[in-house]
């Protein structure tokens, strides 16, 4: 007896060992992966450099701590506080990330400097064989302040979040395509620029044609693949009210041959011509809007086609291709 208590302590103790240096050596490929990423030229790729890295979580989590973030793509650098995401060992495809705030966002090519602020961040990825089958990001008391010249406020909200779900029905394995739909709300919304109070705003797209894995979505040739796969961009609905106005659109849009979008979207709307009539001159408060009815709702179906944007039959705008 006092035998098998003895080897089956050593199993435990061997199997401990075994475990805590494969978590050492995972900690340290994680790591490198990570450091990785700050040679990154931020232009092809984005780069994230972290002041402080910091990997913990043993024995059974991954936490990777990045204090002081700063990412750069383009022209366009973000930098954060601290960013922290948490992989458990037995969910590997499931990531849970929080971010402290103000994030700090600069365009250097526009000069523009906003902050944005939260009492708290939070997302989740949840992955199904390299498919998105959830993702999801959650703000409270977000606030987006124009930073460049003092701190002005430009809008801000209790409740911000965004979800994106995998449409199961419309994977086909065989061409590697899949499609997601997105949901997003806002709630109380303050914009004083636009006078908006207490305004509650959802969207919900479907996106069909992507690639079903992830890791193929930083191909600079996703678009075009979009486009040959027949992908479409469905504007479900896209909604806002407040006491005294409301904005419905809805809608489809495709890329043409040339990576220009085609398609419809419809809009109409109560109130909003009376609140943007000072921010949009005419005509083109009518060429986005329409013409009121009698009952002073507006109603009006933008077209695009042909690297344009067409109010009915009137062009108003020019699309560059996206490709």
């Amino acid at each position: 007896m006092k035998k098998r208590i003895i080897i089956l302590g050593s199993v435990v103790v061997a199997v401990i060992i075994l475990w805590s240096a494969a978590w050492l050596v995972l900690a340290g490929m994680v790591r490198q992966n990570i450091e990785v990423l700050a040679s990154a030229d931020g232009v092809t790729t984005p780069s994230l450099a972290c002041e402080a890295l910091g990997i913990g979580g043993f024995p059974f989590r991954f936490d990777i701590d990045c204090s002081n973030a700063s990412i750069v793509s383009g022209d366009v650098s973000v930098d954060m506080p601290g960013i922290r995401a948490s992989v458990r060992v037995y969910a590997p495809t499931h990531m849970l990330v929080s971010a402290l705030g103000p994030l700090q966002l600069t365009d250097s090519f526009t000069g523009t400097r906003n902050a944005v602020a939260w009492s708290g961040m939070e997302a989740s990825v949840r992955l199904d064989n390299w498919r998105i089958a959830r993702a999801s990001v959650s703000g409270k008391d977000v606030v987006w302040s124009d930073t460049l010249f003092g701190d002005a406020v430009i809008a801000q909200s209790p409740v911000v979040e965004v979800h994106l779900f995998d449409i199961p029905e419309q994977h086909d394995a065989e061409r590697q395509v899949a499609a997601l739909a997105l949901f997003g709300r806002a709630q109380n919304v303050a914009w004083p620029g636009l006078t908006l109070a207490d305004t509650n705003a959802e969207i919900e797209l479907e996106l069909s044609g992507l690639p079903d894995d992830v890791r193929n979505w930083s191909d600079p040739l996703v678009l075009p693949a979009l486009q040959q796969a027949g992908g479409e961009l469905k504007v479900v609905s896209i909604r806002g009210t407040d006491a005294g106005s409301t904005l419905d659109a809805s809608g489809a849009l495709r890329l043409d041959a040339q990576g220009a979008p085609e398609g419809q979207i419809a809009v109409t709307s109560t109130g909003v011509a009376e609140r943007i009539g000072p921010l949009i001159e005419e005509p083109w408060r009518t060429l986005v809007l329409g013409t009121p009815a009698p009952d002073g709702s507006h109603a009006n179906q933008l077209n695009f086609r042909a690297g344009g944007i067409y109010s009915g039959l009137v062009p108003i705008a020019a699309v560059p291709p996206l490709y």
